[in-house]
């Protein structure tokens, strides 16, 4: 196990030092309710006074429910100024937009809300002059887990390197609120959606092979595919001139 303590002020600095490198005054980022977000709020509250938490819920009835009361609670417990933008008016704008020209898939469809909540971010931290907090974690970016400019989308990410194993630990050495830790973890994306069911494997066996490079042969294939399908997630894009890659 890390030394959190060591952790958390080591994190805390480079949150400090990147805010006086870029001049700026702030930082911004997407309250969900979820572990990654109540870690990242944590740390950035903990480095600066000025940090805005921003609770997004867009069309899902968990949105606006057991997410949102949960993003309260760690905002309440740790002094982090909240506001909320409800979302689910822009989705439905941006597809009734797109839909008598092109079709919809269900996966473009559910990564509608992440790109809006990356706009309203960014709109909100630029008005403010502040930076956005990514809340992305290792074994999430591993499996590629993440919406392309969406959530994928951030000035600076203080908890990337860490596991989801290390993300519930490092809450739990600065208690932070129960549910947020118990919870089974979902991007809210769709009713009854959960992280681990949506990638058919769950996070102990990411993590598993993350660490050790073993498991289960099943759920080794699966982590081993979504990594290669998903590697476009995790490069820059693609330019020309300046992909030594080209032939």
């Amino acid at each position: 196990m890390r030394d959190y303590a060591k952790e958390l002020k080591n994190r805390v600095d480079f949150i400090r030092g990147l805010l006086k490198e870029s001049g700026a005054k702030g930082i911004v980022f997407g309250n969900s309710g979820g572990k990654d977000s109540a870690l990242v709020g944590i740390l950035c509250k903990k480095a600066c006074d000025n940090v805005l938490g921003v609770i997004m819920p867009c069309q899902s009835k968990r949105n606006f429910g057991e997410d949102r009361d949960d993003g309260i609670d760690l905002a309440q417990q740790f002094g982090i100024e909240t506001i909320q933008v409800d979302l689910s008016e822009a989705k439905a704008a941006v597809t009734s937009a797109i839909q008598p020209v092109a079709s919809i898939s269900d996966q473009a469809g559910a990564n509608i809300a992440p790109r809006l909540r990356m706009t309203t971010l960014y709109t909100i931290a630029q008005s403010r002059g502040c930076l956005v907090a990514g809340t992305g974690n290792r074994s999430e970016a591993y499996m590629g887990y993440f919406t392309k400019w969406g959530d994928g989308a951030y000035d600076l990410n203080p908890i990337s390197d860490l596991t989801v194993t290390e993300i519930y630990e490092f809450l739990r050495f600065l208690d932070a609120p129960s549910n947020i830790i118990t919870k089974a973890p979902s991007a809210g994306l769709f009713e009854g959606q959960t992280d681990e069911a949506e990638m058919g494997v769950t996070y102990a066996q990411i993590d598993e092979f993350i660490r050790n490079g073993t498991g289960d042969p099943d759920a080794v294939a699966k982590i081993k595919a979504a990594h290669a399908r998903t590697e476009h997630k995790r490069r820059p894009a693609r330019m020309y001139g300046k992909d030594t890659s080209a032939k």
